[in-house]
């Protein structure tokens, strides 16, 4: 059983994350070839957003990454977007294309990042950037961010994709990730993902939590409506701890 602490760090590969992130977007892009005029109209799980609204955010969620690996290559500031009201305004402009339109944007927008995050200097992945909302993160886990974005949304487009089909390898990252930052607003000692063989002790008191993996994310994520847990989930996703941020 692989047992974590709120206080632990770990090394990052970026070739393997590079990999998990290219696998999540070959699996979207397979779902986003399926779908017709009437589906990318359709509403989506997220309020006021239908599928075109989704799809558009996925691309432009890329080309903001882009920017901010563009930031850690050159050292001049990228913001990854002009600001929240600029970021609305693009998923808007964006959701009543067609569905060719929708799904090149989102094979386009992905392909970009890709080749700017396979060519970037070594040195460049401990650069310091920042999200939209402020906080400051190592260029690396830029990549970690998209995977996030690309299994979550997949998700929200409520065609066929569900947390059942998230991969354990994202899973258990974004567990750990998110649930760790987050300790000290669980009532929980320790979460257990049964399948995973992995225990996040949070508290030295409390009661246990313990479930499938993917069980355990999806409450966490709001995205298990019929979720067996009924204690309240925190805001996801928090905002990790970064410590003496290094080129992995």
């Amino acid at each position: 059983m692989q047992d974590h602490s709120p206080t632990e760090t770990t090394d990052v590969d970026v070739t393997t994350v590079l990999a998990e992130v290219a696998a999540s977007q070959r699996r979207l892009e397979q779902t986003v070839a399926g779908l017709d005029e009437a589906a990318v109209r359709a509403p989506s799980p997220l309020e006021g957003w239908t599928r075109g609204h989704v799809l558009t955010h996925i691309a432009r969620n890329a080309d903001s990454y882009w920017r901010l690996l563009e930031w850690a290559r050159t050292g001049v500031e990228h913001p990854q977007y002009a600001g929240v009201e600029a970021r609305e305004a693009e998923i808007e402009e964006g959701a009543d294309r067609s569905p060719a339109e929708l799904a090149a944007d989102v094979r386009e927008s992905a392909a970009r990042l890709a080749a700017l995050a396979e060519s970037l200097p070594h040195q460049a992945w401990g650069a310091t950037v920042r999200a939209l909302q402020g906080w400051a993160h190592p260029a690396w886990y830029t990549l970690y961010r998209r995977w996030r974005e690309v299994e979550v949304h997949h998700v929200d487009l409520d065609a066929g994709y569900t947390p059942a089909d998230w991969p354990a390898s994202y899973v258990r990252w974004e567990l750990a990730d998110s649930l760790l930052p987050l300790h000290a607003e669980l009532p929980f000692s320790r979460v257990t993902a049964t399948d995973l063989g992995l225990t996040l002790r949070l508290h030295d008191n409390g009661p246990a939590l313990e479930g499938e993996g993917r069980h355990l994310l999806a409450w966490l994520t709001g995205r298990a409506a019929d979720s067996p847990i009924t204690a309240t989930a925190p805001q996801w996703p928090s905002v990790p701890a970064f410590e003496g941020s290094q080129v992995p």
